[in-house]
């Protein structure tokens, strides 16, 4: 039985976009517990291998079940704030009521058979406090491994990702959004139905709160739904691009596109599947930063990039028009 969301008129207007950096570092967790599923990150996965190997993360594999098992939302609670740093969240985490805490572990633990009594299930649930804190440790651990490194690439992945959503929703209003998430995500009749879902008696409504949206590099191919009280009802979805976060491979512009702008400048607007900064350009396609920096100008002042600082650097992405010639929506003929 597919999760059903009702969503009435104050949840519509309450929708919003969040992007958690330590929801992300518990995606890629699971990740790495169903490596086959996840083939667009393989480089990722051969890459933090041997650091993963000398991590014992054991308490935590522990709230990590199989697919269709319940994971304890404390672990990665939706967001309050759009934008929230990785300390922040890590903070709010720590603070976790062990009361909330014992009964989302319990309800984790009892999707396997026997782990609640096992000695590991008794010593978790016996202390909720000190296992609060033991998880914490380990994500913070996790996330300078796993995840830290890239974030800046992740994150500009993922704001692009709300950037094209926000400009579905300015051209065809939250139902060119909301059909727009996911295949397996439905939205009729003021419903929004997540298909893949077992029958989920206990499972949260919006009651007015709103539905928090949020974008994954790592979910794929999964669309997931926090649903456990108290917090705001999520839709966790893979973000678009999140293929190429850690893929070398530039794409080969096309031969019109490539007259009208010229080889290199065509090749460095169809190469920014992702935002990505001049030095990060300048190496994919092995030219001088300078070059790559004049070429990036260009394509601004035409109006197909857009660029934004995050922390030292400056990171370039396509607008709407760019994507459109990249993508050949639109043939340079015809402008």
């Amino acid at each position: 039985m597919p999760l059903a969301l009702h969503l009435g008129t104050a949840d519509l207007t309450r929708c919003r976009f969040a992007i958690s950096p330590l929801c992300q570092t518990h995606e890629a967790l699971r990740m790495l517990r169903r490596p086959s599923r996840h083939g667009y990150h393989r480089g990722w996965l051969r890459r933090v291998r041997r650091t993963v190997a000398g991590l014992d993360l054991s308490p935590l594999w522990l709230f990590v079940p199989p697919p269709g098992g319940y994971t304890p939302d404390f672990l990665g609670a939706p967001p309050q704030e759009p934008y929230p740093s990785f300390d922040d969240e890590l903070a709010r985490m720590r603070a976790t009521d062990p009361a909330l805490a014992h009964a989302e572990m319990a309800r984790s633990l009892a999707c396997r058979p026997g782990l609640a009594e096992s000695a590991q299930g008794r010593a978790a649930l016996d202390d909720p406090a000190a296992t609060v804190r033991r998880l914490a440790d380990l994500t913070e651990r996790a996330w300078h491994a796993l995840l830290a490194r890239d974030w800046p690439r992740h994150r500009a992945v993922l704001e692009a990702d709300i950037a094209h959503r926000s400009r579905a929703v300015a051209d065809g209003g939250l139902d060119a959004l909301l059909t727009g998430l996911h295949p397996a995500v439905e939205w009729a009749d003021d419903i929004l139905t997540l298909r893949g879902y077992g029958d989920v008696p206990d499972a949260q409504r919006p009651d007015g709160r709103g539905v928090l949206l949020m974008p994954s590099v790592f979910v794929w191919p999964d669309v997931v739904s926090g649903f456990a009280r108290p917090w705001q009802p999520t839709v966790i979805y893979p973000a678009r691009g999140m293929g190429r976060v850690h893929t070398a491979l530039v794409p080969r512009p096309p031969q019109a596109l490539a007259r009208l702008l010229g080889q290199q400048r065509a090749a460095v607007l169809v190469g920014l599947t992702t935002p990505s900064s001049t030095t990060e350009l300048a190496g994919r396609h092995g030219l001088a930063p300078s070059t790559v920096s004049a070429h990036l100008s260009v394509l601004r002042e035409a109006g197909l990039l857009v660029s934004r600082r995050q922390g030292h650097c400056v990171l370039y992405g396509r607008t709407a028009l760019g994507d459109a010639l990249a993508d050949g929506d639109v043939t340079p003929e015809a402008r």
